[in-house]
């Protein structure tokens, strides 16, 4: 039986993914970054074939604890960065672990022989750290796909900025380390969207659907988002999960980086199919996911399925 290590397997994106590789037969090993606290990944126990399952306690920023988790493990998947909007502290909540877990990382999995396969939950940040809005010079019809020129710019969010800069990280590694004896590829999903397996209240997807479900805006970022009406992306995080999978499975895909993107609709639209309406517009496509189709075979269910739940 392989064994697959799952960093951030508890959360919004990573329970999916954690019930993948037990649905396929897999050793799975998730990560928590408090093992005291059951209410993060006591619903994983609800999937099936859990006598395959183990929960182990991990700060990505301790190379000790990394080296140990990810012992013996045939694929790495690392889904465990924060996803923040509300921070008071930049560089310590997101920053630091986002970009410094990520060094480590791979400095620890290029010393564990036992690794084929590395899968890396990157974000379209990778591409333009403005999501949703467009990147500086582009309108909100212009396309992106992998070949788009990426952009980023200091005045995005933090969050945005941090997951940029962990893509160059893993990028730089894969120019720097050309005979590597395992596969490395990401998957930069837009913004995730789908029904949680958890109760947990700290989701960052789930609470932005709350919010655009009930129109709420806490803060800035947010009112812009109904005040411009904003097209958002989205991909169901089943979706996700699939690619995911796929992709930790099949090699000679070394050093590629997959955008997971369904349709887009402007965020008046999500709200009314969140309070099961149908939307007023047409989607779009704006970032494509072609490649992902080609290489993965995966099919992206339509955004109506994914929020009518």
């Amino acid at each position: 039986m392989k064994k697959v290590g799952i960093i951030g397997g508890s959360g919004f994106i990573g329970s999916y993914i954690t019930k993948q590789f037990l649905d396929n037969g897999f050793e799975v090993k998730v990560s928590t970054t408090d093992i005291s606290k059951e209410e993060k990944y006591r619903h994983l126990m609800n999937l099936n074939n859990t006598d395959h399952l183990y929960i182990e306690e991990l700060n990505v920023e301790n190379k000790a604890q990394l080296k140990e988790f990810v012992s013996e493990c045939d694929i790495v998947i690392h889904s465990g960065t924060p996803f923040q909007l509300t921070i008071t502290d930049p560089e310590k909540e997101l920053f630091t672990p986002t970009i410094k877990g990520t060094e480590n990382f791979l400095e620890v999995i290029k010393q564990t022989p036992s690794v084929k396969k590395v899968v890396l939950i990157a974000s379209v940040a990778a591409w333009n750290t403005n999501f949703p809005l467009p990147a500086d010079g582009k309108s909100f019809t212009d396309t992106y796909d992998e070949t788009s020129q990426k952009f980023t710019s200091e005045s995005s969010h933090p969050y945005a900025q941090a997951k940029f800069i962990a893509n160059q990280v893993v990028e730089q590694f894969i120019d720097n380390n050309p005979t590597l004896s395992f596969e490395i590829s990401s998957v930069s999903p837009v913004m995730v969207m789908g029904k949680s397996m958890s109760d947990r209240l700290d989701s960052t997807s789930t609470g932005l659907q709350f919010l655009i479900k009930n129109k709420i805006a806490p803060d800035e970022f947010i009112q812009t988002l109904y005040d411009h009406d904003v097209p958002f992306s989205i991909v169901d995080v089943n979706d996700v999960a699939q690619a995911t999978f796929k992709l930790a499975t099949t090699y000679h895909l070394h050093g590629k980086n997959y955008l997971l993107s369904s349709e887009t609709y402007k965020v008046s639209d999500v709200h009314e199919m969140l309070n099961d309406r149908k939307p007023k517009s047409s989607p779009e496509i704006i970032y494509k996911n072609d490649l992902a189709l080609k290489d993965l075979n995966v099919s992206f269910r339509p955004v109506l399925e994914t929020l009518a739940k």
